[in-house]
């Protein structure tokens, strides 16, 4: 859609016209001088003038168009784009995500096979994140060490493909719960105070690392970070089948899942602590989530809008190269 900013600029049109009329008319004295061949020099003053008359209207024409192209140019012409859609502010949302060796546990039953926690964090987490339109995420990694894989940002595609391209062990065999709160209390401390949230999902207890869990807790409540707690693993798990024993030995798997303190930190920070005990709880949860900390629904709308006011200027431009000096300048004469 085409329109002009500074609509009233047009207002500046009959400038010219107001000075022509209103500025003080100039004294003239001319000469006379008597001829006896009047007849004929009258006839070729007459042919001069009428020519000249002609001239002065075209460069009145000229200088005219030139004049409202410039104002034109003035009025700041714009071509407005059609309507697009921002994302809306939504929330940082950090992901941290337990990479240690306990990671690889195989109790996830999926279609009667068991596969690697890892794998069914993966594939829920990264549902998750598309689901994220309007907020920031970001994703740390822990195991022995909590590292920041991926900063806050709203390139969602590219923080599920560094989710998926993590390897168990990167971080370490052990567990730094307390390190990875403190790595994600620096990241989300800067920003709105409604908008600092961090998920934490881990399948063990604090085994490692420089500050605990609960200190990183209370920590994060004076930073005015929520944290939602995740507890990955099952409960029970059937191991050491073999052909003489074909019901093998249950065990709990989940047996160093601190989930006390997993409570704590998600009451503390104004959180909800979340136990997952299989693929189809983990996907409720992240479902829940969403729903605890819905996305911003109406984005902020704008138009594109492309400058044009260079395209008057330079047609004025062109056309005041065309118009001959003395022509400009018997234009511009005062009126006799």
């Amino acid at each position: 859609m085409f329109q002009f900013d500074w609509p009233w600029v047009f207002a500046a049109l009959p400038l010219p016209v107001a000075v022509y009329f209103f500025s003080p008319r100039a004294n003239r004295e001319e000469m006379a001088l008597k001829v006896p061949f009047f007849q004929q020099i009258d006839s070729l003053y007459q042919q001069s003038k009428n020519r000249a008359l002609q001239s002065q209207l075209l460069n009145i024409i000229l200088l005219a168009l030139i004049w409202l192209l410039l104002v034109a140019a003035a009025a700041r012409p714009q071509w407005m784009g059609e309507a697009v859609t921002l994302p809306s502010s939504g929330r940082d949302l950090l992901l941290a995500v337990d990479i240690s060796g306990s990671m690889k546990t195989a109790d996830m039953v999926v279609q009667n096979q068991q596969i690697p926690r890892v794998l069914v964090v993966k594939y829920v987490v990264s549902d998750f994140i598309k689901r994220r339109e309007s907020d920031r995420i970001g994703l740390i990694l822990f195991g022995t060490q909590a590292y920041l894989q991926a900063p806050l940002t709203f390139d969602k595609p590219s923080v599920e493909q560094l989710l998926q391209e993590a390897q168990l062990g990167f971080a370490g065999e052990k567990t730094a719960i307390g390190d990875a709160v403190g790595l994600a209390i620096k990241r989300l401390r800067d920003r709105p105070d409604s908008q600092r949230v961090l998920i934490l999902l881990t399948d063990g207890a604090n085994t490692a690392g420089e500050v605990s869990p609960r200190q990183a807790a209370d920590l994060a409540k004076q930073a005015g970070i929520k944290i939602y707690t995740i507890g990955m693993g099952a409960n029970e798990m059937t191991v050491n089948r073999g052909f003489f024993n074909n019901f093998g030995r249950t065990i709990n798997p989940s047996a160093d899942l601190d989930e006390e303190t997993l409570q704590y930190m998600a009451d503390t920070t104004g959180g909800r602590f979340f136990r997952a005990t299989n693929p189809e709880q983990l996907q409720e949860i992240y479902a829940l989530l969403d729903q605890l900390e819905p996305i911003e629904q109406e984005g902020e709308v704008m138009r594109p809008v492309s400058s044009l006011f260079f395209w008057p200027l330079a047609a004025a431009l062109l056309l005041s190269m065309s118009l001959p000096l003395p022509g400009l300048i018997s234009s511009f004469a005062v009126k006799p």
